[in-house]
């Protein structure tokens, strides 16, 4: 039985490469085999098929049967893809505990060394970057949030103030406490984002959106290039940048005259 379309695109989706999926399909197919009779069957390189049935039996899809040839069986869907899930959040559980270590370690300071050094020969106008999709603008935002020293000045939508509230408030509070001076620009309708953020923030409200844009100690900026009223988050867009002219300059006398005027 050959898969359809759909199932090939659903394998995909979860990892799996052009000849994973045909070995896949094909062990399913055939139950237990070897190698070669499963190569055949995929019509994938024989070649290949050996590195291809490792990878999946890492992955948890199917199990190696010790004998001579070495044979590979077929795991029942659903317990392949428990299987599978299982690794991965062990896999992950592994990675992130070995990220905690190295942050701690000799080899990070030697890192942060090497980057220190060259970014000493870098132009501040090369600092620059685009940022694509919500969850990298975040990301960036809260980097940036956290190594705040004396400033941060941000305007934002309505529905900006209310992301800002869920995926920044912690970082905003924390910053508050060390003494760093925030302040909030947005469509302010009340509610519990507001409240809260009265509490760790000067914050004063616009009739209407004038965009969204993040100043941190008047070097950093995080400016959205797109509308959040009219795109999904994956094709949000924002540019970042290291200049303090763009900032302290630009950007923040236009924040002190809209300031001025807000409620």
């Amino acid at each position: 039985m050959i898969a359809s379309i759909q199932v090939l695109d659903a394998l995909k989706s979860i990892g799996l490469n052009l000849y994973e999926r045909k070995i896949f399909v094909a062990l399913l197919a055939k139950g237990i085999a070897t190698a070669g009779e499963v190569s055949e069957i995929a019509k994938v390189p024989r070649s290949r098929s050996y590195d291809v049935l490792e990878s999946l039996a890492d992955k948890g899809f199917i199990i190696l049967q010790p004998s001579k040839p070495i044979r590979y069986v077929a795991l029942a869907p659903r317990d392949a893809l428990e299987r599978s899930k299982e690794n991965l959040k062990r896999k992950h559980e592994e990675t992130i505990d070995r990220i905690e270590r190295l942050k701690n370690s000799e080899i990070a300071k030697e890192l942060e060394n090497i980057y220190k050094q060259g970014f000493s020969l870098v132009q501040p106008f090369e600092m620059t970057g685009t940022l694509k999709g919500r969850h990298a603008i975040n990301q960036q935002l809260n980097a940036l949030l956290k190594k705040a020293k004396k400033s941060v000045s941000i305007m934002t939508t309505e529905d900006g103030l209310n992301e800002l509230y869920s995926r920044h408030f912690k970082t905003l509070k924390r910053a508050s406490k060390k003494g760093i001076k925030i302040r909030i620009l947005a469509p302010v309708a009340g509610g519990k984002p507001a409240s809260d953020f009265s509490t760790v923030a000067d914050i004063r409200s616009i009739e209407a959106p004038m965009g969204r844009v993040a100043i941190i100690d008047d070097d950093h900026l995080v400016l959205a290039l797109t509308d959040d009223r009219k795109v999904h988050q994956t094709q949000d867009t924002a540019f970042w940048a290291n200049s303090n002219h763009a900032t302290s300059d630009i950007l923040s006398n236009f924040f002190r005259q809209v300031w001025s005027t807000a409620k």
